[in-house]
């Protein structure tokens, strides 16, 4: 009778502990699906809202560097005669300057139908810059809020995957079947290396530089307008700091372009990792 119960339970027994094992694994499978599953289409929409904010500060650079080339054509058609004045060698610089002192009426050639034609365009562009800096803001914002997102789903993928590694090991033993699973293990681990910080860091450097070149380039518009409307001594000095705030906008401009162009890169990279990943788990 000892003997038949002996016999019995060691047949029993490694076959309760490969169900087991077996049940553990397929636990272990589902938990690494359900948190591995779906990262890569997060990464596509960030690409995409990468690539669509490239273009659009992209244009918002080219409007503003024509904002600051339409400027300074404004600004020599606005003040052409002062510094015509200013420079002529029958007029000493005194004699010049109190010329224009004595003389109230002078304007310099700020009411020509040319310079406020230019004047509008330079506005226009500005407006334009301003507007797609907007924009990439906005979508810069987006893909900022993602890559929050994307940390939180890839940390909890790389934990379901070092839990999957300790079943592996712990399941071999029963004499189960690992095949499946070391293939999804070595294909997802790849989570473990890749630089996330470096999909952040572009994404905010975007929004900042849209955000930054949105306020310049508001400030642009409303100095070129002003400047493109004024007879007033100042009206140089702020037809200058239009021309300055229309450079300072495109320079952001140009910057969160890059910072976009270059976050695609950095998606690609991780997005590799997710195509190997999710291919092995579907």
């Amino acid at each position: 009778m000892i003997y038949r119960f002996l016999i019995f339970v060691a047949l029993f027994l490694p076959v309760a502990a490969h169900a087991d094992g077996v049940a553990m694994l397929n636990s272990g499978l589902q938990k690494t699906y359900m948190a591995c599953v779906g990262i890569d289409d997060l990464l596509g929409d960030m690409k995409k809202i990468a690539g669509i904010n490239t273009g659009v500060t992209g244009v918002g650079t080219v409007a503003g560097a024509g904002a600051v080339v339409v400027g300074i054509k404004n600004h020599n058609e606005l003040f052409g005669d002062l510094r015509k004045i200013e420079d002529d060698e029958n007029f000493s610089a005194s004699g010049a300057s109190l010329e224009i002192t004595q003389q109230s009426n002078f304007k310099p050639n700020l009411k020509s139908k040319k310079s406020k034609n230019l004047g509008n365009w330079r506005t226009g562009l500005l407006a334009a810059n301003t507007a797609a800096n907007v924009a990439g803001a906005i979508l810069a914002t987006k893909n900022t809020s993602s890559d929050d997102e994307l940390n939180t789903r890839i940390g909890n993928c790389i934990s379901a995957v070092n839990d999957l590694q300790g079943i592996i090991i712990q399941v071999r033993a029963n004499g189960v079947d690992v095949t499946e699973a070391n293939e999804i293990y070595n294909a997802c681990s790849g989570y473990k290396y890749v630089d996330l910080s470096k999909i952040k860091k572009r994404a905010r450097g975007a929004q900042v530089s849209s955000i930054a070149g949105g306020v310049v380039g508001g400030a642009g518009i409303v100095s070129s307008q002003i400047a493109n409307n004024s007879v007033s001594n100042n009206a140089e000095k702020i037809d200058t700091a239009a021309n300055v705030l229309a450079g300072g906008a495109t320079a952001l401009s140009g910057a969160a372009t890059v910072f976009n162009a270059t976050q695609i890169s950095a998606i690609k990279k991780v997005a590799d990792v997710a195509q190997n990943c999710e291919k092995v788990l579907k």
